[in-house]
């Protein structure tokens, strides 16, 4: 005997049915012609199969509105990565341009909380036309919850948005709140006045890709820490970056079945550095030679490129890397570099991110420019993020370490637990021809063949000052280590050191300068 269906049962399929056509079929195919997935598509693409759970998909912006779209723009829930829970929203283009309601903003301030008191991460795929204007002050007043809600979060869960779409105005904050910014290529954008703004307020003509395009935010604004090539791209960049990452605050650092030898040394590494002082090396030939095999997954590849940070391995465990790269820059540390590192060391001290730090410091970068726009100011974020950090933090010069750029690289002073150098490590407070410069001008100006007694003086300074048995034997340096055997000094430090609880004054928060 057949059995009829209830018609509440029906009523709820048919209402889950037009929830999920978003804004029809004609908007639909409108955006696969851009090469764009819907929002539904692309929560399948970045969830584990069928693990996605959908939180207020009947919402709309008015209820009185018989023609009102359900879900108001932008697709809500939880689902799993790889087995591990994360909360998400994703805008959804076809609905109103995914512009942004007081119930659309809502809707992300659900899983917003929901991720801050269980202890989840939350990603955001965003694209969106930005507020609804004929919502006027309320769709402002939405974003404003989303923003505090960005801020409320910081520190306790990781928070990544994918801009795969429009994020213009004042809806660019809420990603600029966010750890992490993944944008695709060519397809998405930022900024907060658009290319027509611009043009009437200062005369600059530009297009929408050269002034918010991805590869402006990450080679020349730094606000994009990745770009994927497409969209199935950038997502599978996020997939891969949770992998490093805890759930929470509370949680330590992941760590996988190790697949390399713990005890693996590489003897590249001893002829590694050059004997010309001024000649470079490839500071990525040490990481990939000490991390484990197949795990360095950088961030901001294509910003301050003097300066390197990124996640790795070591024996299984997920650590955090600053270091230094001598090919640009020489090393040294700009004022770009400066915010890079210090937002890196941060995020890894508020997630339980051991610290490995490979210094060849050479100074910071002169230059009027830099002095004008706050070198100072910048700089001292390095200081103020090492010393804040709480978590293991190992540190080993390679060559350079000079002034103050030696102490802001993780030196001992700003609280390394374990500080080593390679025998090629030059540590001083200034390099060997500019402390000849100083502490000798009377001798050289009164020489007979003044640029052979330089060569001589600096060569016994050198040997003298710039060396770490200098350091070492004054206790400021842990170790002089052979190169070849970084790998497993670290992996030895690392599995000795605790994240320690330092006892400062009772305090609101610090200020660190911005």
């Amino acid at each position: 005997m057949s059995q009829i269906e209830d018609p509440r049962l029906t009523a709820l399929k048919e209402m889950r049915k037009l929830a999920e056509s978003g804004g029809g079929a004609a908007r639909i195919d409108r955006q696969h012609a851009k090469g764009r997935m819907t929002a539904r598509e692309r929560l399948a693409e970045l969830l584990d199969t069928d693990s996605f759970h959908e939180v207020q998909p009947f919402t709309v912006a008015h209820p009185d509105e018989e023609d009102a779209i359900l879900g108001d723009g932008v697709v809500t829930g939880y689902g799993t990565i790889d087995g591990r829970k994360v909360l998400v929203y994703a805008q959804d283009f076809t609905v109103y341009g995914g512009s942004v309601s007081l119930a659309h903003a809502r809707k992300i301030v659900q899983v917003q909380e929901m991720a801050l008191h269980n202890g989840f991460p939350i990603i955001g795929l965003l694209d969106s036309g930005g507020a609804r204007i004929q919502e006027g002050v309320m769709s402002l007043q939405g974003y404003g919850e989303v923003f505090r809600h960005n801020a409320l979060t910081s520190g306790v869960v990781p928070q990544i948005s994918v801009i795969l779409g429009p994020c213009a105005g004042g809806a660019s904050y809420s990603p600029a709140l966010t750890d992490f910014v993944v944008m695709t290529d060519k397809s998405s954008m930022m900024f907060i006045t658009g290319p027509d703004v611009v043009k009437s307020v200062t005369g600059e003509e530009i297009d929408h890709e050269g002034l918010g395009g991805a590869r402006v935010h990450a080679s020349i604004s730094g606000v994009a820490h990745f770009v994927g090539e497409d969209e199935a791209h950038a997502l599978a960049l996020v997939r891969q970056l949770l992998t490093y990452l805890p759930p929470n605050n509370v949680t330590a650092a992941p760590t996988v079945a190790p697949s390399d030898d713990p005890s693996r040394t590489a003897s590249a590494l001893d002829k590694l550095i050059p004997e010309a002082p001024n000649e470079p090396y490839d500071m990525y030939d040490v990481i990939l030679a000490v991390m484990d095999r197949g795990s360095w997954f950088e961030v901001q590849a294509s910003w301050a490129q003097n300066a390197i940070v990124g996640f790795a391995r070591l024996n299984g465990r997920a650590i955090g890397v600053v270091a230094q790269q001598p090919l640009v820059l020489a090393g040294a540390i700009d004022i770009d570099a400066s915010d890079k590192i210090a937002r890196f060391v941060r995020f890894c001290d508020a997630f339980n991110l051991p610290l490995i730090t490979l210094a060849d410091s050479p100074g910071f970068l002169p230059g009027v420019g830099q002095e004008h726009s706050g070198i100072i100011r910048h700089g001292a974020k390095i200081i103020y993020a090492y010393v804040e950090a709480t978590v293991p933090k190992i540190s080993i010069v390679t060559r350079k370490g000079y002034g103050g750029a030696y102490i802001v690289m993780g030196s001992k002073s700003l609280g390394a637990d374990v500080h080593l150098a390679w025998p090629t490590a030059e540590i001083a407070v200034m390099g060997p021809d500019g402390a000849v410069s100083v502490l000798n001008r009377r001798e050289l100006a009164e020489a007979e063949d003044p640029e052979a007694l330089r060569a001589e003086l600096v060569a016994r300074y050198r040997e003298i000052h710039a060396t770490p048995y200098y350091s070492a034997r004054r206790g400021v340096l842990d170790n002089v280590i052979e190169p070849a055997r970084t790998r497993p000094e670290l992996i030895a430090a690392l599995e000795t050191l605790q994240e320690q609880t330092r006892s400062v004054p009772p305090k609101k928060h610090g200020l660190m300068p911005v």
